[in-house]
């Protein structure tokens, strides 16, 4: 295959689409915690506030700064984190890891739609950009987590 074809495989038409309609973008007002995320080798930034309500997160922002792999994964977490424990944020997360490194499976729903993402398990240098969002979005639930049994 090209390496125009390639990249096309990879920013497909579902993928772009979901870089221009990244939901929650934007930063919260007085949020219980923000996290800044910065992946070293292609200087993509996500920034996620949230709050948490009985161990699940409740408000949710965040400003994206990324490639549009980068952007297509803020929007999926966008979509379903509402709603989500710490716990589940792992599990997606670490899922999400495995797909895109070890030819794991998809993540489960309600993150299955990470999905879209599969073509970059061929680019490594992506990798990091796309855990970007979830990353942030998991260490600010963490801190909470870790506030509320301290």
């Amino acid at each position: 295959m090209s390496d125009n074809a390639q990249m096309m495989k990879l920013y497909s038409t579902r993928i772009l689409a979901l870089a221009a309609d990244i939901p929650h973008q934007g930063r919260l007002q007085g949020p219980q915690a923000s996290v800044k995320r910065r992946s070293p080798l292609c200087g993509s930034t996500v920034t996620v506030d949230l709050d948490m309500d009985q161990g699940r997160v409740s408000r949710f922002g965040q400003d994206v700064k990324a490639c549009a792999l980068g952007q297509a994964a803020a929007a999926i977490l966008g979509q379903v984190i509402l709603g989500r424990s710490t716990d589940e944020l792992a599990q997606a997360r670490a899922q999400l890891h495995a797909m895109l490194t070890a030819d794991g499976p998809i993540p489960a729903a309600p993150f299955d739609g990470f999905e879209v993402l599969l073509p970059a398990r061929e680019y490594r240098n992506r990798h990091a950009s796309i855990l970007l969002a979830l990353d942030a979005a998991l260490e600010a639930s963490r801190s909470l987590a870790h506030e509320t049994t301290s």
